[in-house]
């Protein structure tokens, strides 16, 4: 069992109340009773911070930053307390150059205990916070992102600027990068393809800043009569070597009207854009914008961008990270129409459009960004941790008062999904690993036997609506009594309960919810 001690520890940590619960549980009855059995309605948690996978909120930070960022916290005067931000977090981003986790070659930075890299990842691994990554190649605007034995070994770059030797920016088609960048993908995932502890890979990286802007293809970044081809080839090459070696871990993508294009701005998308996006979804990976709450005509997160994050509701997770940077950037030019130093005004429209795109996880920011989220908008704080994402629970039970060993019986539930997200257990990575399992359990709550609804999926469980679902049950265990306990599953790792529900009932140290009395005769 101690390979389910990273999934299992996800139940230790207690639930961070964001309000008062609803009503006591009821017991209940009526025409669709089944006989003999014992009805419940269960109460939604609609407050609760739940940790799980692909949902919530992201805590994002440099790979030069300190392990005491996990330590940040903010006094909120209206619980009259300090709060840490990783306990209203599910994941950690680190947003960083291929240099600082490959500084020469065969050498990792994950490897390496001096390293910030090292320290960081250690860190978040002992919090049992997952991690998140965005390898950066490009050193436009920042400073050498591709390592520079590359380079030594014959790659071919474009310069900008010559007043910045360091900030080279690699040429996409070039095979000498590309094949140093293979054996770094491959060594990264050797590291990192654990969906245990890594949250998600943010698998692209190439232009500005590893957003898919001014991706350079030939000299002088040009756009030729070869760009189109380029252009997929490039999609092609990196999401397949990514969806190759990392096989247990959502990838995303920044989906914007210009990705991979050598010109970043204009207000409508590339004619090729939604076709070289098709490679990245056909190859496995998820949305994830790096613009939501920017609204400008020739960038930021516009119509296009909206209407097509719709097409995919309910089919691929979409992740929202926050375009404006409000210690640094004038807001207040938005087309949104933020007031000037009312940082809670881009929050809001950044919740706004993550509601819009029913986003699955949200990002705070590392400094000024994280700070306005919890002192001038913590409202939104809780509120995207109660209704963003996903948000599980049986809310109506039948369950068998007594059984007989080897007889058959019926289990009758009602499942909800009350958040405006969706659980992406149809990501290529996870290929429906996920299950809805009942299970008798002993006095200690550890299951004795446990059985698995097939029938019931819970990717299609959309806002609002409630499903019904009954199956039968055979019973092999020895008389006695025992307890029903329900879970949602990893039937990967020996079926422990995997994903935290939204239900106010006692939880038991192995994972299972605890529901009714049973006698086994």
């Amino acid at each position: 069992m101690l390979k389910n001690k990273f999934i299992l520890g996800l139940f230790a940590v207690s639930a961070i109340s964001l309000g008062a619960c609803s009503d006591d549980d009821e017991i209940v009855g009526g025409e669709d009773s089944i006989p003999g059995n014992t009805e419940l309605k269960l109460t939604i948690n609609t407050s609760d911070v739940y940790r799980n996978p692909m949902n919530g909120w992201v805590m994002y930070v440099s790979g030069t930053a300190d392990p005491s960022y996990f330590d940040t916290q903010f006094y909120l005067s209206e619980l009259g307390r300090n709060v840490y931000v990783r306990d209203y977090a599910s994941a950690c981003y680190i947003r960083t150059g291929w240099k600082s986790l490959n500084p020469s070659d065969g050498k990792y930075a994950w490897d390496d205990p001096s390293s910030k890299i090292y320290k960081l990842v250690k860190r978040a691994e002992e919090l049992k916070l997952p991690i998140a990554f965005r390898v950066v190649v490009d050193g436009r605007d920042q400073r050498e992102n591709t390592p520079q034995f590359v380079f030594d070994a014959g790659a071919e770059y474009w310069l900008q600027d010559a007043k910045y030797p360091d900030r080279k920016t690699p040429i996409a088609m070039d095979p000498i990068w590309r094949q140093y960048y293979e054996k770094f993908v491959k060594a990264f995932a050797q590291r990192f393809n654990n969906a245990e502890t890594t949250a998600f890979i943010d698998a692209y990286g190439l232009g500005k800043w590893g957003e898919g802007h001014n991706v350079c293809y030939e000299q002088e970044n040009a756009i030729s009569d070869k760009t189109v081809e380029y252009k997929a080839n490039t999609m092609e090459w990196i999401t397949r070597l990514y969806a190759d070696n990392f096989t247990e871990v959502p990838l995303v993508i920044n989906y914007h009207r210009q990705l991979g294009h050598p010109v970043s701005e204009g207000s409508g998308a590339q004619p090729d854009t939604e076709s070289i996006l098709a490679i990245a979804l056909r190859n496995g990976y998820c949305l994830r914008s790096d613009a939501i709450g920017m609204n400008n005509n020739s960038w930021g997160y516009n119509a296009w961008e909206k209407a097509y994050a719709r097409t995919w509701n309910y089919k691929v997770p979409i992740l929202m990270e926050g375009g404006w940077i409000v210690d640094q950037h004038s807001y207040w030019n938005d087309d949104m129409k933020y007031r000037k130093d009312h940082p809670e005004d881009v929050r809001q429209g950044e919740f706004d459009c993550s509601r819009e795109a029913r986003v699955n996880m949200m990002d705070f920011r590392v400094g000024g960004e994280t700070e306005s989220w919890f002192k001038t908008s913590f409202n939104l704080v809780k509120r995207f941790s109660a209704e963003g994402g996903y948000r599980l629970c049986p809310d109506k039970l039948s369950l068998p008062a007594t059984l007989g060993s080897g007889q058959q019986a019926t289990i009758g539930h009602r499942w909800r999904n009350v958040g405006w997200g969706y659980f992406p257990n149809n990501l290529q990575q996870w290929n429906f690993k996920y299950k809805v399992a009942f299970a008798l359990l002993d006095s200690n709550g550890e299951p004795v036997q446990i059985f698995i609804d097939d029938e019931c999926e819970p990717s299609d469980w959309h806002e609002g609506t409630p499903y019904n679902y009954r199956f039968e049950i055979s019973p092999s265990v020895k008389p006695g009594n025992y307890t029903w306990g329900v879970a949602i599953v990893n039937s990967l790792k020996d079926n422990a309960p995997a994903i935290q529900l939204a239900v106010s009932r006692t939880v038991f140290p192995s994972g299972w919810v605890k529901l009714s009395d049973v006698k086994v005769n």
